[in-house]
């Protein structure tokens, strides 16, 4: 039989947080999508001005760098143009081996890693619009200060994203939403 031992009121107080602490831990884990399903939504999907580093096993000749061209194909060794635009990484090494397997060799083994993303531009009331470098996890906040920040006539609260491949939609922003590569972030003039 075990003996209950009394914690006195500081005892209990601690007793409760920690099960408050593992409660919410539980809530959130369970409130969360699984990471597999986050990944597939967020996928990179490639799009022209992307370069890649394709690397095929033990074939030193078909190895290099690759630049997707404007109308989203890449110049493969032996088996020619290969359409890369909207594939993600894997979809692409899955169709250059479908290409390579027959005819040229018998089990290719490749990798396809983009080297350096497609750039985002800033447009508008920020004191340095233009195109820059994409660097993953970025949000509009990080755009705006590699742009050099907003002018004085910035609407800071009213900006647009128009994403790459999303037909010209303009979509409201603010400062944390996620940037991708080819996106067009546009800061508005304010008029007061």
């Amino acid at each position: 039989m075990v003996k209950r031992v009394d914690l006195g009121v500081f005892g209990r107080l601690w007793r409760a947080g920690l099960n408050l602490a593992v409660a919410m831990a539980v809530a959130m884990l369970l409130a969360s999508p699984p990471v597999a399903a986050q990944g597939q939504d967020n996928e990179y999907r490639l799009g022209a001005g992307d370069q890649l580093r394709i690397t095929v096993f033990g074939q030193a000749d078909l190895t290099g760098q690759f630049e997707v061209s404007n109308d989203g194909r890449i110049a493969f060794p032996l088996i020619g143009e290969v359409r890369a635009a909207e594939l993600t990484p894997r979809e692409l090494e899955m169709a250059i081996t479908a290409k390579l397997k027959p005819d040229y060799l018998k089990d290719p083994q490749l990798s396809v890693e983009v080297v350096n993303y497609r750039p985002f531009y800033i447009i508008g009331e920020v004191k340095n619009p233009g195109s820059y470098a994409y660097v993953g996890g970025m949000r509009v906040v990080n755009a705006v200060a590699m742009a050099g920040g907003y002018t004085y006539r910035a609407k800071e609260n009213n900006l647009l994203i128009t994403r790459a491949g999303g037909n010209g939609v303009k979509e409201p922003a603010d400062q944390n939403t996620t940037v991708r590569p080819g996106d067009v972030i546009e800061v508005p003039e304010r008029f007061f």
